[in-house]
């Protein structure tokens, strides 16, 4: 997976790199999914995440790994997360010490 989806949410990939170069909308997917299309949407817009039911349902239809579908919403996750947090894990965290053998 490209390094500069990390900072996308996986519904943006899914819309950008499968529906739309392949003419999809919402509803088709959907029902090809086997999902109400409100969830869909959900993803698509960002206020869901990529389950892993959905995950093996993408990975399913579009021939791709599941595990890509939950690598794009992991490194999404800790990039939001990340930059949100940082200054509080850098303050809060002891790293531990390094010890030489």
């Amino acid at each position: 997976m490209a390094h500069r989806d990390s900072s996308q949410h996986p519904g943006t990939v899914l819309r950008k790199r499968f529906m739309a170069p392949n003419g999809l909308d919402a509803d088709r997917v959907a029902a090809d999914l086997g999902v109400p299309v409100s969830r869909l949407q959900d993803v698509l817009s960002g206020q869901r995440s990529i389950s892993a039911d959905m995950a093996l349902r993408l990975g399913r239809y579009f021939g791709t790994s599941p595990l890509y579908w939950m690598n794009l919403q992991s490194r999404f996750d800790l990039h939001v997360t990340g930059k949100v947090m940082a200054g509080d894990i850098e303050r809060e965290v002891r790293p531990f010490p390094q010890r030489v053998a």
